[in-house]
């Protein structure tokens, strides 16, 4: 579910209703939500945050927003889906993600799409998710290991598998 305003930004209050209406059945059925959000992070951030409550949790897949909209979604209790953006030279996600928390990162492809370097251009899969881990935990300075182990114990928490 979503909100996307890079092909068409004159639908915004239709999609503003129906991401209120999903967000209320997630609620209900207690139910994680995935987010997109493509050139709308601002305004869906700003969405989110009134209907945001410990019934409510997910993730912003394929982030690669700022520092300051990471703190944001994370502090209304989401997750933040890291991928082949993460590996791009000009992608900003190296000033990110050094200072993400650990428990708030979850590892994730758009496949077909944005495969990382050096896969950059191509079909994207999900056998790179080693790819963006690794360079994941280098700017973290930690162990792929601990990446792993840490954006597991997430994925598990965030679909009740824990």
């Amino acid at each position: 579910m979503g909100t996307d305003l890079y092909w068409d930004k004159t639908l915004w209050e239709e999609q503003a209703e129906a991401f209120t209406i999903q967000i209320g059945w997630a609620k209900k059925y207690k139910l994680p939500v995935v987010i997109h959000c493509r050139e709308s992070i601002d305004q869906t951030i700003e969405l989110l945050a009134p209907m945001a409550d410990k019934n409510l949790k997910g993730v912003f897949h394929c982030f690669s927003g700022t520092y300051e909209q990471a703190k944001k979604i994370t502090g209304l209790g989401f997750y933040l889906g890291l991928g082949g953006v993460s590996t791009f030279k000009n992608g900003g996600m190296d000033l990110v993600i050094p200072n993400l928390e650990l428990d708030t990162i979850l590892l994730e492809t758009d496949s077909p799409y944005l495969a990382p370097v050096p896969h950059r251009g191509k079909r994207n899969s999900p056998e790179y998710i080693p790819l963006i881990a690794a360079r994941i935990a280098e700017l973290k300075s930690i162990s792929t290991e601990e990446l792993q182990r840490m954006t597991t114990f997430n994925a598990q928490r965030l679909f009740n598998q824990v």
